[in-house]
């Protein structure tokens, strides 16, 4: 939006912005935020950024913890949701030396490493990438973890379960179990609150291919957006998840990006389209290519899905993604690649035929990672997939043509699977990480990090009693 600091003061003396915010994101891939009066936004700013405390973000150590922010100011937008007229904007995390130079476990610079490694690598110098975000909006939600009590409500007028409620005034109009899959008005309540959060995306640069109503009855949901460069799509995913949370609040609903939020209902996953360019021609396409596929697609996705697993410590970094990565749900479970089949790890979208848009779809992702992280490690896989020509179909990774869901249980042995649990994802991260610290990009403190990290949380969640273990075993 600006190219300089005069730009931004004359922007904001038009508009009498009063404040300047900025928004750093900490090691989970939630955003932070500190803002300044507008008087005290200067050339020194940007020059010597602004101090803060990185032990807090989950990265440095305490002893070596002070840090450096230094804004971006292409980058900023007047936040919608502000009482106070203000510019937001994103930005880099250096460490204090002599060159102030990047920090290299910093989400951004992460990703921004990836795409340099790739460059050098000289197989690209374009990714493109496309999420496809799914959320659930529910009018209540309420949850608790006390030494003595332990439980979560949550509810959607449209849901199914609102039926029979017959002490307040009940339209009869309510969306079917698994019955939502572009559900329309009267059913679809969520129609003009998407709209609007769809109009404010584009208002910040985001821009949106469609909503709809997803298969979810109690208020699942799905903005999908237009293909766009890798670290900037990370930065639109904060902006969309920023954008779906606040404008809920604001017309009172809550929104989460939960994987797995309610038992039996579908799941919300953040399906990651991509495709490589060179010189400004596609090199994901081949006229010949198996669904017009190249060889360097190929070999890609053999990268991918030869780190599967270790790949869902970043893709999928939560306990809770485990519970939607399950049979029957359109969740793929299963490693291998097809057209237009949903079970698969890798769909490649049968109606993407023009070369500029030939692509496949990572679908296990899961809106929980961190999406620099995440992004970057799905780069990564993929290059040492070309760099090592790791075939696919030679690795009997597919293609995988009919309906995984339906094979015999002896078939389905054959067959190699996606972590069950985080703690397994985690194992082969351990195991397999080689692919990601190439070139520094993912830094071996940083992996080290995320893994202690995230035992922590599996080993707190495993410990604490949950209703359905009162259900199974109180009475024994």
């Amino acid at each position: 939006m600006f190219k300089n600091i005069q730009e931004v003061l004359a922007f904001c003396e038009e508009k009498e912005i009063k404040m300047i915010d900025f928004k750093m994101v900490d090691i989970d891939g939630r955003w932070h935020h500190l803002s300044i009066p507008v008087t005290r936004f200067n050339e020194d700013t940007m020059k010597y950024g602004i101090g803060f405390d990185g032990s807090n973000y989950g990265f440095a150590p305490v002893e070596k913890s002070d840090m450096v922010f230094i804004p971006i100011i292409s980058s900023a937008v007047v936040d919608p949701f502000a009482e106070i007229p203000t510019l937001t904007m994103s930005g880099d995390v250096r460490v204090i030396d002599a060159n102030n130079s990047r920090f290299d476990q910093y989400p951004r610079n992460v990703a921004l490493a990836a795409e340099d490694y790739m460059r050098k690598t000289g197989i690209a110098d374009k990714m493109l990438i496309g999420p496809e975000f799914e959320f659930y909006l529910f009018d209540h939600a309420a949850f608790e973890n006390r030494p003595n009590k332990a439980m979560f409500h949550i509810d959607a007028f449209e849901a199914e379960w609102n039926s029979g409620d017959d002490q307040l005034q009940n339209n009869g109009y309510h969306t079917a179990y698994k019955g939502g899959y572009h559900a329309c008005k009267p059913q679809d309540v969520t129609y003009d609150i998407r709209s609007r959060m769809c109009m404010m995306l584009e208002e910040w640069g985001v821009k949106v291919k469609y909503h709809h109503h997803e298969v979810g009855g109690p208020g699942q949901v799905e903005i999908e957006v237009e293909l766009g460069d890798m670290t900037k799509m990370a930065d639109n995913t904060m902006i969309v998840k920023y954008i779906v949370k606040n404008q809920a609040i604001e017309e009172g609903m809550t929104a989460t990006f939960m994987p797995k939020p309610i038992f039996g209902e579908a799941g919300s996953g953040m399906h990651v389209h991509m495709l490589l360019f060179k010189d400004g021609r596609p090199i994901f396409y081949d006229e010949n290519g198996y669904s017009q596929l190249s060889e360097t697609a190929h070999y890609f996705m053999g990268g991918l899905l030869k780190h599967a697993a270790s790949l869902c410590a970043f893709t999928n970094p939560s306990t809770n993604s485990y519970k939607r990565l399950v049979p029957g749900f359109e969740a793929p479970v299963t490693i291998g690649y097809a057209t237009a089949n949903r079970s698969s790890v890798i769909r490649i979208p049968a109606y993407a035929k023009s070369p500029d848009k030939k692509r496949f779809e990572l679908r296990n992702p899961d809106a929980t990672c961190n999406p620099y992280y995440a992004y970057a490690a799905i780069l990564m896989a993929g290059l040492d997939g070309v760099i090592n020509k790791i075939d696919p179909r030679k690795n009997g990774w597919g293609p995988f043509d009919f309906n995984l869901y339906d094979l015999s249980d002896k078939e389905k042995r054959k067959i190699q699977h996606l972590p069950t649990s985080l703690d397994e994802a985690l194992t082969a991260l351990e195991k397999d990480h080689e692919y990601l610290i190439k070139d520094g990009v993912f830094p071996v403190r940083l992996i080290k990090l995320w893994i202690d990290k995230k035992r922590k949380e599996l080993e707190k969640s495993n410990k604490m009693p949950t209703p359905m273990e009162f259900e199974l075993y109180y009475d024994l």
